[in-house]
Formats: C-alpha cells, sequence, structure tokens
C-alpha cells in the first residue's frame, strides 16, 4: 500500500490535474458566454469620400451609398447565359447571385469655382443611399459653396439630389448638362408612358433650373480644362468629361460602365440600364480603349470606392485597377 503525503498520492495528483485541464475549458467557455465586450457591435462602416491633387485642381469623390441586391446576372449580360456571368463573377472572387453597386459624385475644386458632377440619389429615395447633402459636410463643403452642377445624364440616381424638401440643394449653382439629354427628357410628354419614371424626376429636379443652365455637346469646355466627351448609348445624351490641368489627366466616365467586372472585362455584354444597348457597348469600348492607351487615371460612377483608377488592355476587354498611392505623390 502506497502511502500518502499530504493526503494524497501521485495517482490521484495525475488524476486530479487531467480532471483540472478538462474542465478549465468548460469554466472560460461558462465564462465567455456571461460576458460582453467593452465596446458593443457599431455594424459596418465606410469611408465617405476621397481626395487628390490633379494638377491645380483639387478632386474629391463622394459617397452617395450603396444598394445590395440580386445578380450580376440579368442586370448585366442580358443577352447572355446566366452562367456564363456567374462563371465570371466567380472567377472575380465575386457572390455569383448577389451584387453591390454604389454611387460616387465627383466634386472639382479648379481654384476659382466647385463644381460637382451629379448630385447623387437625394434623400430618402432608397435605402442605404441618397446621403450626399449629408457627407457634403464630411467632406469639408457645404451645398452653398457649390457653384456648378454638372448633370452627366438624367436617371434618378444622378438628377435625385438636386432637390432636398422641394427646394434647391445647391442655392447657388448654375448648371451644366449635355443638349441631346435636355432636348430627350424635358418634354412634358415623357412624364407618361413606358418612362415616366424618370420623365416626372426631370420635370420637378431639372426643368426648373433652365434658366441657369448651359446646354453642350461633345467636345464644349464646362470651364477650362473640364471638357464634355460623348458617350451615348446608356442615355440618348449620356457624356463623360476629362479633366486636365498643369499636364495631369482624369476621365470621369459616369455610366458608361456600370460594374467594375461584367462592363470591363465584357464590355459587348449587354447592360438592362443602358438605353441602347450596342451603342452603349461601343461607347464603353471606345472610352475605355482611350483611358487604357493614354494610361491616365479615371472615375466612374458605379466603380466600388473609392471609384478611382486605372484601365487596363486585356484580351478583347479590360481590367479595372484600382488607384492605390498613385495619385497621392
Amino acid at each position: 500500500m502506497t502511502l500518502k503525503k499530504d493526503g494524497l498520492n501521485r495517482r490521484e495528483l495525475v488524476l486530479g490535474a487531467a480532471a483540472g485541464a478538462l474542465a478549465a475549458p468548460a469554466v472560460l467557455s461558462t465564462l465567455r458566454s456571461v460576458a460582453e465586450a467593452a465596446a458593443p457591435m457599431q455594424g459596418a462602416a465606410h469611408p465617405t469620400h476621397y481626395r487628390f491633387k490633379l494638377g491645380a485642381f483639387e478632386v474629391t469623390t463622394i459617397w452617395d451609398g450603396a444598394i445590395q441586391l440580386d445578380g450580376p446576372h440579368p442586370i448585366f449580360g442580358e443577352n447572355v447565359m446566366q452562367d456564363d456571368v456567374a462563371a465570371l463573377a466567380k472567377e472575380n472572387f465575386l457572390p455569383e447571385t448577389r451584387m453591390e453597386i454604389s454611387f460616387t459624385p465627383v466634386i472639382v475644386n479648379t481654384g476659382s469655382e466647385v463644381i460637382m458632377f451629379d448630385s447623387g440619389n437625394g434623400d430618402g429615395r432608397r435605402p442605404n443611399a441618397g446621403q450626399l447633402s449629408a457627407t457634403l459636410a464630411k467632406a469639408g463643403f457645404t451645398a452653398e459653396q457649390i457653384d456648378v452642377v454638372v448633370l452627366t445624364h438624367f436617371h434618378p440616381d444622378h438628377i435625385g439630389g438636386l432637390m432636398e424638401g422641394g427646394q434647391p440643394l445647391f442655392p447657388n449653382a448654375r448648371y451644366v448638362t449635355g443638349a441631346a439629354e435636355y432636348d430627350f427628357w424635358s418634354p412634358p410628354a415623357m412624364a407618361e408612358g413606358n418612362l415616366a419614371r424618370v420623365g416626372k424626376l426631370v420635370q420637378s429636379n431639372v426643368v426648373p433650373f433652365a434658366e441657369k443652365t448651359t446646354f453642350v455637346k461633345p467636345g464644349d469646355d464646362v470651364v477650362t480644362g473640364i471638357q464634355a466627351v460623348g458617350a451615348a448609348g446608356h442615355t440618348p445624351g449620356h457624356m463623360a468629361y476629362h479633366f486636365e490641368s498643369e499636364g495631369r489627366r482624369l476621365l470621369a466616365w459616369a455610366d458608361t460602365t456600370n460594374h467594375y467586372v461584367a462592363s470591363l472585362q465584357r464590355p459587348d455584354w449587354h447592360v438592362r440600364f443602358d438605353m441602347d444597348k450596342e451603342a452603349a457597348a461601343a461607347s464603353r469600348k471606345r472610352v475605355l480603349d482611350m483611358v487604357a492607351a493614354d494610361r491616365i487615371p479615371a472615375t466612374g460612377y458605379h466603380m466600388p470606392f473609392p471609384a478611382v483608377g486605372f484601365v487596363e488592355a486585356q484580351g478583347s476587354g479590360y481590367r479595372w485597377v484600382p488607384a492605390s498611392y498613385q495619385l497621392n505623390l
């Protein structure tokens, strides 16, 4: 018989230690289940703006929010099979049946004028979007400081923010838009029929500013260093805008592309939002060819925020290369 020292023999010590080790995780688990983190969950967060110099210009992209919805097919790739679109999404590490579309207006401070490109969705028009008026302050602007509002086209996510509470959001601004776009959407008859959703909004949010609006065509200057570029197809008068200051260039292509993978890697794929599918595809290829060949940065209204990057030609399509530190130098 083994004598116990301090009341325990070696075997009991070993068994006791093992039992303690087995019990420890359970005890810790119980403690964790009743404990709370020092800080509560705060929900997803997102940067509100991104700013960089372009020669003597200062460019700011503003986040107007984003929506999550089913896709990419059939919104993107209407003229191809769903499996083809799903395969492209998977190749690019994207979900095959869900997507996000964000909205990014652009502000250019030329040093003499502050120019806003598009106005966002407008307050309350969409869940998780329509945040421009609130975000302006975070980006260092007030609505009263905007001197010029350029409208690339008249879809609701671009003109919805022009009015807030029945009053102009930008009380001191003059306006610039394409003559072809205005001529197509402004007749009162456009507020009826299958395009009435857009037509009605044009009547309430764009037509009232007609006397303060300059109507331009491709090749015209908004101000020195900012020139209109034809990109019709998405809408009849849709336009991009080319910025140049002190030899530095950038293209704001608006809705020439609406998805950073599908619309670039497969520019021939039809997009539900495009009114003239073939004309939109031709504009896409022409604009993307220019940006890729000239190796200039671009900003696109629906590119992932901060919506600034470069385009690389890749086979019969293109690849979106998000900007990293290039524009900070």
